[in-house]
């Protein structure tokens, strides 16, 4: 069977600074796949990578069986991968509804159905459906970019850091809707600081550092591993 995704060898620079080096991997389809590391590491760039926010120098992508390295991020968009970046991102000048329907700008006729959708996955945004994006809080704003991002009906969705900064409850629930996304269908790229909640959820981890997967597995693997739970999981290992 054909890898939804498959990374291999992918070297990116910026400048004389190799970001990425050689990053080779794959995601299933109907899979949450959690990438973890240190700030620095290269996991931000991995996803601008597949995403077409940056290129390359070596290496190859495949969505689907079809190379996409190189192409342009709206074309990527339009084969079915949708990016919500660290930060968010969103428009704090326009409203929920408007937010939601620029995520859908490559697509035509009505898109009520998926704004029903994204309503029921978020209540608290269709609450708020005529309220500037900005003036939300920064849960409502990561749930607004990640409903945003579904508008464009994804097959695959690169999460960037969803829990960054946000509380505890409001982190909880970001992993709730995380996890009913793939039940939905939606295989899921997942970069996040908070490597036990995301080993948690996912079904595999990459480990990467300094540009490199130094480490790859199962989640419930990773989750056991000495080194994990020391580097990432703040645990003391005799």
């Amino acid at each position: 069977m054909t890898s939804l995704l498959e990374l291999s060898g992918i070297e990116v620079r910026y400048g004389g600074i190799r970001a990425l080096k050689g990053v080779t991997l794959t995601v299933e389809p109907g899979e949450v796949v959690a990438l973890l590391g240190a700030n620095g590491a290269g996991k931000t760039t991995t996803l601008r990578a597949i995403s077409g926010l940056v290129k390359p120098s070596a290496g190859t992508i495949a969505f689907d069986g079809r190379p996409i390295l190189g192409l342009p991020a709206h074309k990527v968009v339009a084969l079915g991968v949708s990016h919500v970046p660290e930060g968010r991102r969103i428009f704090p000048q326009m409203s929920v509804l408007e937010n939601l329907r620029m995520g859908a700008y490559q697509r035509r006729g009505s898109l009520q159905d998926d704004i029903a959708k994204v309503f029921q996955l978020f209540p608290v945004l269709d609450e708020r459906r005529k309220q500037n994006g900005g003036t939300l809080s920064g849960g409502e704003q990561q749930m607004l970019a990640i409903g945003r991002a579904l508008m464009s009906r994804p097959r695959l969705l690169l999460l960037d850091e969803p829990s960054m900064g946000l509380a505890p409850l409001i982190v909880a629930k970001i992993f709730e809707i995380i996890r009913d996304i793939r039940e939905q269908g939606t295989t899921v790229l997942l970069v996040e600081q908070n490597a036990a909640q995301a080993l948690e959820l996912a079904d595999r981890g990459y480990v990467l550092e300094v540009g490199t997967v130094v480490m790859s597995d199962a989640a419930s693997t990773l989750l056991r591993d000495d080194r994990v739970r020391a580097a990432y999981l703040g645990e003391s290992v005799a």
